[in-house]
């Protein structure tokens, strides 16, 4: 296949389509990425199953292949999101599996199935046998047939799971089951906030510090310049006894969606999303080239003394750094991707990429704009209020940036394809510093 735009920094799929990040977890002396995978369609729309990644160390990788295809009547139309839970030794993964029957339906309150299926695996990789644990008629009746993406975690000796919903009056809502033992579950609430969407997608519940959150990727939101700027969102509420508040969206970029956490060894929590959009109008050069989407860079989430979530890049990636780079105050500089950069932020600056992307802060605003055709593919402008802006950190890959603002306050994330492996950069009103960065080591292993 065609290197051009393959990423050093970003996993991507060997081939065809990759979307949510899935069952992400510590297992066995392994970090595990599981993905939505459809290696035989470009554009993701036949046989959805999950491929797999492993790393001791989040920068070594192996793919070895994929783990979970559509193969039982209760998952025929595609292995969808779910997670990962280790009990007793035993990584049990939980998935919705998609069923959209023959007929004239309307696939929202008539015509499909979605079905909570639980497995297990002691390798990470092959799986057992499936056992479907929840079905429609466990959902509460006032659910569409629209209810997905299991997220467990276990809590005071018992066992939990969110699930993502559209109700029948198109609200969307997240449930929460409990178990005693992952092979029964009971219905125990519900957690909305009114005009919120009409599904939420991807739920996630979040510790950090001693404060729970929310995460929701809701569907249906109106769009305003500086909110809900993509086709679709994904973002947290605090979670607290007056219940959900306060949403904040995860990533202001064009390329961002259906993020997933998970609790590492040591106590951080770390975020990973689908570095890509769903119906988007923008486009992915990479489909010519046999694939398409990546994930973002793992995150570490802390609590600021606001409240609200920060998010870095986990602090393994330091060990890619090389040769030191710069690009002082109103100069010019070429550099190779993939690099980082990191600069203070006194005022209003503005930094240049190949003439064909502005990142700029006039104090109140930070704008991510392509104002070149050919490196967005269609991608136009995006807008993240920021009243301070103490620094900024730009990780550039062979075809992407991640945008970190503040500390990690405000992140952009979004794809952009230049012609080769070198960029010009030009930075007026700051001053730029960074590192040249070696690619991680992948290796494909399996189809």
């Amino acid at each position: 296949m065609d290197t051009k735009w393959r990423q050093k920094l970003h996993l991507e799929p060997p081939v065809g389509w990759l979307n949510d990040p899935n069952g992400l977890c510590r297992f066995k002396g392994n970090y595990h990425i599981y993905f939505q995978y459809a290696p035989d369609d470009i554009n993701g729309g036949v046989k959805k199953c999950w491929g797999h990644y492993r790393s001791p160390d989040m920068i070594n990788w192996e793919f070895t292949g994929t783990v979970l295809v559509p193969d039982i009547p209760e998952d025929r139309d595609g292995v969808y999101s779910g997670s990962a839970i280790v009990k007793d030794g035993t990584l049990h993964l939980f998935y919705t599996g998609n069923v959209k029957e023959k007929g004239d339906y309307d696939y929202i309150l008539s015509g499909r199935g979605a079905n909570v299926i639980h497995v297990t695996t002691d390798d990470g990789h092959s799986m057992s046998e499936k056992r479907v644990v929840l079905r429609n008629a466990d959902y509460p009746d006032y659910c569409s047939c629209h209810v997905r993406d299991p997220k467990l975690w276990e809590e005071n000796g018992k066992y939990y799971m969110v699930l993502g919903a559209r109700t029948r009056s198109d609200e969307g809502c997240v449930l929460i089951y409990e178990s005693d033992d992952l092979d029964e579950w009971r219905f125990a609430r519900k957690l909305s906030v009114p005009d919120f969407g009409y599904m939420w997608e991807c739920p996630d519940m979040i510790e950090i510090d001693g404060r729970r959150f929310l995460g929701v990727s809701p569907q249906g939101l109106p769009h305003y310049d500086t909110r809900f700027q993509n086709l679709f969102s994904s973002g947290y509420f605090l979670l607290d006894d007056n219940g959900l508040r306060d949403f904040e969206e995860w990533d202001y970029g064009f390329d961002f969606y259906a993020p997933q956490t998970f609790a590492a060894p040591d106590g951080r929590r770390i975020l990973i999303g689908w570095m890509g959009m769903g119906g988007a109008s923008y486009t992915n050069p990479t489909a010519q080239l046999g694939l398409q989407h990546c994930l973002t860079l793992p995150r570490e989430l802390t609590v600021s003394k606001d409240g609200n979530i920060l998010q870095n890049p986990i602090r393994e990636l330091e060990n890619l750094r090389g040769g030191n780079i710069a690009v002082s105050d109103g100069e010019r500089g070429q550099l190779a991707l993939p690099f980082e950069l990191v600069g203070s932020v006194k005022g209003s600056f503005d930094i240049d990429i190949n003439s064909s992307v502005k990142l700029s802060y006039d104090g109140r605003m930070f704008r991510l704009e392509f104002t070149g055709e050919s490196l967005g593919c269609g991608r136009d402008a995006r807008n993240a209020k920021l009243e301070q802006c103490g620094d900024i950190r730009i990780i550039a890959d062979l075809s992407s940036m991640e945008i970190y603002l503040d500390g990690g306050k405000k992140v952009l994330s979004t794809r952009f394809y230049p012609e080769g492996e070198n960029v010009n950069l030009r930075a007026n009103g700051i001053a730029l510093k960074g590192w040249r960065l070696k690619g991680m080591e992948v290796h494909i292993l399996g189809k």
